[in-house]
């Protein structure tokens, strides 16, 4: 059908015209890493951490940048990286902006409101589009 020298054309064009499908494949790839600074730090996986739900936060990305949970949960944020820091900030101003998280340091919000609360890192929201959101169940 296409010549065989116009397929790489043909991918690379496509490629381009969808970049969430190569965005979405590289934040899984920097999210899989996330969990295993996070086990190498704290001997465990996020996931096995009691009584609260864990976002880390590595190379201008939450991970999960989307979380659903019940009313009454604590979200933790953890800065698994190695040398920057971040914040957490509620966009709605309900909390006010948590300090600087330096690397193996964390941060916890308990959200009782049902409803989507949108976050963000003060320091890189606007530079690394590091936002994320906890929607909380009814």
């Amino acid at each position: 059908m296409y010549p065989t020298r116009l397929i790489p054309l043909i991918l690379m064009t496509l490629a381009a015209a969808s970049p969430g499908a190569a965005e979405s494949e590289d934040q899984a790839a920097i999210c899989a890493e996330a969990g295993q600074r996070y086990a190498e730090l704290f001997g465990h996986p996020p996931s096995e951490e009691e009584g609260v739900t864990v976002v880390t936060m590595y190379k201008y990305n939450f991970c999960p940048a989307q979380i659903t949970v019940q009313p009454g949960t604590t979200v933790r944020w953890v800065n698994v990286d190695k040398r920057t820091s971040h914040s957490v900030k509620l966009k709605d101003g309900s909390e006010p902006e948590s300090a600087r998280l330096f690397p193996e340091e964390t941060v916890e919000f308990t959200f009782l409101e049902p409803g989507d609360h949108d976050y963000l890192c003060g320091p890189h929201w606007d530079t690394h589009d590091m936002i994320g959101m906890v929607s909380v169940a009814e």
